[in-house]
Parts: structure tokens; C-alpha cells; sequence
């Protein structure tokens, strides 16, 4: 993995905020409209806007905080802003690494702020197997639990008198 060069792909450019959205579907700070599939989510996540102060323990330990991390390694090759750095975090699982991007994307880093996005270019095949298996196991959980639901309307029809 670590002889695979990273470069600049379109899904890592960060959007610009949508300030159009209507009122009520307006949470309450701006975000950029984007949709995510099991297969754009990863366990692999790259991290820009880094300030170059030999900060990698600080950011290992802000990143641990979301779940178990196999390995973060600096990108030396990876285009960047002016005295910044990026890292690459592998996670053990993909939901420590929803729950780091939710939190930890646009925020103040020591001065800079953080870009985060997921790789999943840097899957393996089998990572990519494991994670459409674990969703397709999700899934049928889901759809059974729903499927004992009382207040499911197909167990209990509602007749009106």
C-alpha cells in the first residue's frame, strides 16, 4: 500500500456550501450538497490543510478519539496549500470513519482547517468485499427488525369504523 502513489482525484475537491437550500431543509451551518454510496464511503481517509509544525502525534491523537486507527501515514507527494501537510488514516471500521469526517471536516486545526474525504481508491478488493457484505448484512437487520415492528402497518392493518 505504501508504494502506491496518491494524486489530486475529482472527488477529493472540496464543494462549495449550498446557499440556495430552502429554509426548512437548512440545518444550522451551510454545508455542500453531496451524496455519498456504500462505494464513495471508505475506511480510508485522507486528511489536508494539516499546518507543517510536526503535528502528527496531535493529529493521531484527535483521530484515535472516533475509533481504532491500523495506520496514519504523512503523503509527502500529495498536492497542498502552501505550508500544509496530508495524511492518509486507515480505520478498522467504516463507521469510525463516518463518524471522524462528520466531526472533524472544516474544523480549526492549530491555525489551519482540516479537508477530510475518503479514498476509496485505496481500498483493497477484499476491504471493498468485507464492506458491501457488512452493508447487505445491515440491511436484512434492519428490514427483519422493521418486519416485527408493531407499529408496522403490514402486521396490523388499521380499519377505520
Amino acid at each position: 500500500m505504501e508504494n502506491k502513489s496518491i494524486f489530486q482525484l475529482d472527488h477529493h475537491i472540496q464543494k462549495n456550501l449550498c446557499y440556495t437550500r430552502p429554509f426548512y431543509r437548512q440545518g444550522r451551518k451551510f454545508t455542500a450538497i453531496k451524496v455519498y454510496t456504500i462505494n464513495d464511503e471508505s475506511q480510508h481517509l485522507i486528511v489536508c490543510g494539516v499546518p507543517k509544525l510536526n503535528l502528527f502525534e496531535e493529529l493521531k491523537e484527535k483521530f484515535s478519539l472516533f475509533g481504532h486507527i491500523k495506520k496514519i501515514i504523512f503523503i509527502p507527494e500529495y498536492p497542498n496549500e502552501d505550508f500544509t501537510e496530508s495524511f492518509h488514516v486507515h480505520y478498522k471500521r467504516i463507521q469510525s470513519a463516518r463518524i471522524s469526517k462528520r466531526f472533524l471536516d472544516s474544523l480549526n486545526f492549530f491555525g489551519g482547517i482540516l479537508h477530510v474525504f475518503y479514498a476509496p481508491e485505496l481500498e483493497l478488493q477484499s476491504e471493498t468485499r468485507q464492506k458491501i457484505y457488512q452493508r447487505q448484512v445491515d440491511i436484512s437487520y434492519r428490514t427483519r427488525k422493521h418486519k416485527n415492528d408493531p407499529t408496522n402497518p403490514d402486521i396490523e392493518p388499521f380499519i377505520s369504523k
